[in-house]
């Protein structure tokens, strides 16, 4: 049997709209002394100065309701993220496109701000991006390895998570990328910390089916073997 992706009709968790979202906060001039601006510009003494006069709006938002802290988790700024969760940022609140902090870190790989916001924060796992998917559906989507063990040691979103399509992270891990050495560690990770692999999406497929489907037969194996 050939290769049946294109019949999911999902688009992947792989946050195509962020790119854009990214490039307009950059391109945003905010007025002096914005939180917004300092974080825009990766400014982290003017952050502290402006968290230590405590004259700012922790959680305001630019004209695509990004707060500070996603704005941070963007682009990676790691010291600027952690002095924003230290000062009460709120790493549930979602933008225009349904991301918030946290549901982001997860997704895009920005394990240190992740796990910083596992430390000191709680997730709410009622919130889901986009497509009805948690943190960790996308983040075995897309290959982030270190997150998808550092949420399934947190324990709080849940594994067996299915977004809008009937997708977990084990089947996207599988229908939707390429069966490649990255792929098949997180498809035994997510069995070994409790994925239920008899969970159908929305296709009434499961993702031995997909493995089987795409010939990926070291997935299959694996999948077999729990």
């Amino acid at each position: 049997m050939t290769t049946d992706k294109s019949s999911t009709n999902h688009p992947s968790e792989s946050n195509e709209g962020n790119t854009m979202n990214t490039t307009e906060s950059a391109n945003q001039i905010f007025p002096a002394g914005s939180l917004l601006q300092a974080v825009t510009d990766n400014d982290s003494a003017k952050v502290q100065e402006i968290l230590t006069d405590k004259n700012y709006t922790i959680d305001e938002v630019n004209a695509q309701s990004e707060t500070p802290l996603l704005i941070a988790t963007h682009q990676n700024f790691i010291e600027i993220a952690k002095m924003l969760i230290d000062a009460g940022a709120d790493i549930n609140l979602q933008d225009q496109i349904s991301d918030s902090p946290y549901l982001y870190a997860g997704a895009q790989g920005k394990t240190e701000i992740l796990t910083y916001i596992l430390e000191k924060q709680v997730p709410d796992q009622q919130k889901v991006n986009r497509f009805g998917g948690n943190a960790l559906i996308p983040a075995a989507e897309k290959g982030h390895l270190e997150n998808v063990k550092l949420l399934l040691k947190d324990g709080r979103a849940d594994i067996d998570h299915q977004n809008n399509y009937g997708y977990t992270a084990l089947i996207e891990a599988v229908a939707l990328r390429d069966g490649s050495e990255i792929y098949q560690q997180i498809v035994k990770v997510l069995l070994e910390g409790g994925a239920d692999k008899t969970l159908k999406d929305n296709t009434g497929r499961t993702a031995e089916d997909y493995a089987k489907s795409l010939g990926y037969s070291e997935m299959l194996n694996t999948l077999n073997s729990y």
